[in-house]
């Protein structure tokens, strides 16, 4: 907090430091109980009306009363990490979307509208709730909001909700938070207009080559190009559909493994090799032989392959409650890079008609 000479708290921000990262002390509870304190860390995302929003690293909004604050100021971000690859928030982002690549996209400006979803015999109209359809995951399925749009948020959010309701698609903005060059700003603005933060989980990198020495050779993992019936089989999503199949395959170079078992594998894996970096995911074990290094002795035969492509860094999404996936991860040398989410916008929004923008 900031003290002046006199040793009292004061508060040095403004409504001039919106989008700047700030640390603020504001006085809570009743006074009859006493004086009670809470300190608050993130981005200024909006003053507006007396009301400080400040969004936190995993993207949760905090309203705190210009009346009720006690002291502020702004902070610098947030030291770097000393340990893994040093990479900037949008290099990431563009990495994780080549890993999961639509099945069609547009550009809106730099922003980047992406659809992944097949056809379904008997669909309802466009633009009716029960002939909406699901795509194959949200990355797959939502913008890439990376860079200028060219014209006002309104008109850009009209545009995008526009196109996937011409898919029968709900609209979904993928955001980030919790790192420079993440979208905290945005965030609040899709919140002021009733878009819903659906999904939060987190993407981390680590170094590669730990990863590849945590397995001997030879483990019994086997790599393919292709994800076979065998490979299908232990995968989490049920009733896989072509276009499912594309989005897995999809990437600069694809590698699945997997642990043979008696009727399914015992486990499987996913690797998109991008450059220096190594992307792993649907690293699913069979429930009855987990906590026997199979998890472990897939990453590592992945990995490995990885870094004979040239790869030397990692990344993976981690999802909130994902308690064992954490620490697995963790033990592994891989830390929390930033928050992503993915915004849902109200059904108010969605256009009735099925033209395209």
């Amino acid at each position: 907090m900031e003290i002046s000479a006199a040793g009292r708290l004061e508060v040095r921000i403004t409504p001039a430091d919106v989008g700047k990262r700030v640390s603020v002390r504001s006085l809570t509870g009743e006074a009859d109980r006493g004086e009670k304190f809470t300190d608050t860390v993130g981005v200024l995302t909006s003053w507006d009306n007396g009301v400080l929003r400040i969004t936190r690293k995993n993207g949760e909004s905090v309203l705190v009363a210009e009346s009720a604050l006690v002291a502020g100021k702004s902070v610098p971000a947030a030291p770097a990490r000393r340990r893994g690859p040093v990479a900037a928030y949008e290099e990431l982002a563009r990495v994780a979307a080549r890993a999961w690549q639509p099945v069609e996209s547009e550009r809106l400006g730099e922003w980047e509208l992406r659809a992944a979803a097949g056809e379904e015999p008997g669909a309802c109209p466009p633009g009716t709730a029960a002939g909406r359809r699901a795509g194959f995951t949200r990355r797959a399925n939502s913008v890439l909001p990376l860079g200028d749009t060219g014209m006002p948020l309104d008109e850009a959010l009209t545009a995008v909700c526009r196109w996937y309701a011409a898919r029968r698609l709900p609209a979904y903005v993928q955001t980030a938070t919790g790192a420079e060059g993440t979208q905290e700003l945005l965030c609040a603005e899709l919140e002021r207009r009733g878009w819903v933060r659906e999904v939060t989980a987190e993407l981390w990198v680590g170094p590669l080559a730990p990863v590849a020495d945590l397995g001997a050779e030879p483990s019994g993992v086997v790599l393919s190009r292709e994800a076979d019936e065998a490979w299908l089989a232990r995968y989490r999503r049920k009733g896989v559909s072509e276009v499912a199949l594309r989005v897995l395959g999809s990437g600069p170079s694809v590698w699945f493994a997997t642990v043979p078992g008696e009727e399914a594998p015992a486990a499987i894996g996913r690797c998109v090799v991008d450059g220096r970096w190594a992307g792993f995911a649907a690293v699913e074990v069979d429930p009855a032989l987990r906590r026997r290094g199979l998890a472990t002795a897939v990453m590592a035969a992945l990995a490995r392959r990885a870094l004979d492509e040239g790869a030397s860094a990692a990344w993976l999404q981690v999802e909130e409650e994902n308690a064992a996936a954490r620490e697995l991860y963790g033990g592994m040398g891989f830390a929390a890079h930033h928050a992503y989410h993915h915004y849902r916008a109200p059904e108010s929004s969605a256009p009735t008609g099925g033209g395209t923008p």
